[in-house]
């Protein structure tokens, strides 16, 4: 049986660069011959795909959820994504880089929205089977920096209908999370370039590679 893989995810608040940052380690660590399942919240499943058209996109609806309802579509979302995708990566001995994974709602629907952390970390690890990233890179800029990277595209609930002061909660919550868990979450500077955070991504996770 193979070992168990390492489970990586990469946090922060819009416009950060953590979509682009995780393929470009998936990519790094395939070339170091690394076996890779790159992977997204919300997402990564048909079920997941749906929730985040749901929770993002569908005007008059993404922008009308209840604070609880939408905390509870994510852990849906989660769940199957836990169970369909991650961890049977991890049980064949795959590393898996995911986009956004628990300590986003912890961010978004905890200190963004209100709802009650005790509830939300119970939700939390019900949805994701108690399973933990050995690793979580958070990549962190500046609010207005991040919202002017990701004014474009498509109607999107977060950009179009939330103000700065709701992402500099967000962001808040990102670093109590960070200061909580300094073993587990990794600071990495957002707000440079892309080779920038590329590199300094490398070096912390060049260690697990050994």
């Amino acid at each position: 049986m193979s070992a168990r893989g390492r489970f990586i995810t990469l946090e922060g608040p819009e416009g950060s660069g953590k979509t682009t940052a995780a393929r470009h380690l998936a990519d790094w660590l395939r070339g170091r011959g690394v076996d890779v399942v790159l992977t997204h919240e919300p997402g990564g499943t048909p079920l997941g795909d749906e929730v985040r058209r749901i929770v993002l996109h569908l005007r008059g609806v993404s922008d009308a959820l209840d604070r609880r309802a939408d905390a509870l579509l994510y852990a849906a979302a989660r769940a199957q994504h836990t169970s369909h995708v991650i961890l049977p990566a991890l049980e064949r001995g795959a590393w898996v880089i995911s986009a956004r994974y628990s300590d986003s709602s912890l961010a978004y629907q905890g200190d963004g929205y209100g709802n009650d952390m005790g509830e939300m970390r119970r939700l939390q690890e019900f949805a994701t089977y108690g399973t933990r990233p050995d690793l979580t890179l958070l990549l962190d800029v500046p609010v207005e920096v991040g919202l002017a990277r990701k004014r474009h595209g498509d109607w999107n609930r977060f950009e179009d209908t939330e103000g700065a002061a709701f992402f500099e909660q967000v962001r808040a919550g990102y670093m109590r999370l960070a200061a909580e868990e300094p073993d587990r979450i990794k600071l990495v500077d957002g707000a440079g370039s892309v080779t920038d955070a590329d590199t300094a991504i490398r070096a912390i996770v060049e260690p697990l590679l050994a």
